[in-house]
């Protein structure tokens, strides 16, 4: 990246911490003097923040304000600080029962990004950093997730080429589908050589005050400590832990079905 686009990069930033006043809206020529830019720039500036949905113009005045998009983004803000709260101590009690790695994944177009995570204290364990994006169809974490997407989002997602990640990674749409149907149907998820071979995982939804399921819990180990006994004796410590955060956040049971 060059420094002229890093500069209209940092520009663009103090712009929109310029409404930060919570006037009801701006002129080009105000914003040009407190920014200490050109009215060409701040205009140039202003152009792409519009085009962008980040900044309209009013209609009346001339000058200009904040999109609504910047309010989605703060709410998006708002609900993965409130998860990391919520999750928290329902992560350490979900590692002391399991003895395995737990975490949190959200997700963000096709793939899976893990917000929260608590490594297992084993000496062979999993390493997946905070942050890190993966595939959501080779995971336990995108399986949960794209089970719980509306019809046309999920059917838009299976329309789309899947990359095989391993020999083992379900690809194929029609088998997807059904898997995401059971997963639905069951309240969990597994992964088993899919992303990685030698890794298996599972996971279960995390519903918002609301009742949509906005995350996913999950633990992780080497499939050689990790088998369909073990996956399936702590799958219920699971859901259990995707019920307690999604208390934490608002959700009730007693709500989802009225």
């Amino acid at each position: 990246m060059t420094d002229a686009t890093l500069s209209s990069v940092r520009n663009a930033a103090r712009v929109l911490k310029a409404f930060l006043t919570r006037e009801e809206s701006i002129g080009v020529s105000e914003l040009a003097r407190r920014l200490g830019l050109g009215k060409s720039a701040v205009h140039r500036l202003l152009t792409t923040l519009v085009a962008e949905g980040l900044v309209e113009q009013d209609p009346h005045t001339g000058g200009y304000r904040l999109a609504i998009v910047v309010y989605e983004l703060g709410e998006a803000v708002k609900v993965h600080m409130d998860l990391h709260a919520a999750a928290g101590p329902v992560l350490v009690q979900l590692r002391e029962q399991t003895g395995e790695s737990s975490q949190i994944g959200v997700l963000d177009g096709d793939e899976v990004v893990y917000v929260d995570r608590l490594e297992s204290a084993h000496s062979l364990r999993l390493f997946t950093e905070t942050g890190r994006r993966v595939p959501a169809h080779g995971t336990s974490s995108g399986k949960v997730l794209l089970a719980h997407r509306p019809d046309a989002e999920r059917e838009a997602f299976l329309a789309r080429p899947l990359a095989a990640l391993t020999p083992h990674t379900v690809t194929d749409p029609a088998a997807l589908r059904d898997l995401l149907a059971a997963v639905r149907a069951r309240g969990w998820a597994e992964a088993v050589n899919e992303r990685e071979i030698g890794v298996a995982s599972i996971a279960a939804p995390i519903r918002d005050l609301h009742g949509a399921v906005v995350a996913a819990v999950s633990i992780g180990a080497p499939v050689a400590r990790f088998g369909a006994v073990p996956r399936r004796r702590h799958a219920r410590a699971l859901v259990e832990a995707g019920e307690a955060i999604s208390r934490r956040l608002g959700w009730t049971p007693e709500a989802a079905r009225a």
